[in-house]
C-alpha cells in the first residue's frame, strides 16, 4: 500500500476521533473543541497531501480513486451531521449539502460504467475549501466570529448548490446518452 492511500485510511480513522472529542459533554467542552477542530484540520491536510503526493509521483490507484472522495465526504458529512446535534446547522442546509453529494457520486458511478472520468470542477473545489473553513469555524464556535462563521456556512451552500448544477450542466449526457 503507497502512503497516498495509507493517509486516506489515516483520514477514515481520524473520523471516529474527532467525532468523540467534538461531541464530549454534548459539544460543550472548548478544550475538545479545539482538539476537535485540531483533528479535523489534520485529517482536511491529509486529503490535499495524498493527492498531491500520488500526482507527483504518479501512485494513483483504484482504491485511492475511490476512498480519497469517499473519505472525503465522511470527514465533512461527519462534521455537519454533528452540527445539527449541537443546534448549530439547520437540518435543511445538511440535506442540501449530503444529497449534492450523493448526487455527483451517482453521477461518477454512471460515468465511470461508461468509461467517463468525471473531474472535479473549480466550482467542486472552491466549495470543499468554503465547507471545510466553515467547519472549522463552527466546531471553534467563536461569538466574535458567528458573523464570518454564518457567512461561510452560506457561501459553501451557495457554492454546493452551483457545483451542482455546473456537474448536471456539463454532463448530462451521461444520463441522457450513456456518454459524454
Amino acid at each position: 500500500m503507497n502512503l497516498p492511500n495509507k493517509l486516506t485510511i489515516l483520514r477514515v480513522i481520524m473520523i471516529p476521533f474527532f467525532v468523540a472529542a467534538l461531541m464530549v459533554d454534548g459539544g460543550t467542552n472548548q478544550t475538545m473543541r479545539y482538539v476537535a477542530a485540531a483533528i479535523f484540520i489534520i485529517a482536511s491536510l491529509t486529503d490535499m497531501l495524498d493527492g498531491k503526493i500520488a500526482r507527483k509521483y504518479n501512485l494513483v490507484t483504484n482504491f485511492g480513486k475511490f476512498m480519497d472522495p469517499l473519505a472525503d465526504k465522511l470527514l465533512v458529512c461527519s462534521a455537519l451531521i454533528c452540527m445539527i446535534e449541537l443546534g448549530q446547522l439547520p437540518a435543511w442546509m445538511v440535506i442540501i449539502i449530503i444529497s449534492r453529494e450523493f448526487i455527483i457520486s451517482g453521477f461518477r458511478l454512471v460515468a465511470a460504467d461508461n468509461g467517463v472520468v468525471i473531474a472535479a470542477s473549480y466550482w467542486g473545489k472552491f466549495k470543499t475549501v468554503f465547507q471545510m473553513v466553515g467547519v472549522v469555524l463552527l466546531i471553534l464556535n467563536i461569538e466574535a466570529l458567528s458573523v464570518i462563521t454564518s457567512l461561510v456556512i452560506w457561501i459553501a451552500l451557495i457554492l454546493t448548490v452551483v457545483s451542482l448544477v455546473d456537474y448536471i450542466v456539463k454532463n448530462i449526457g451521461v444520463l441522457t446518452e450513456g456518454s459524454m
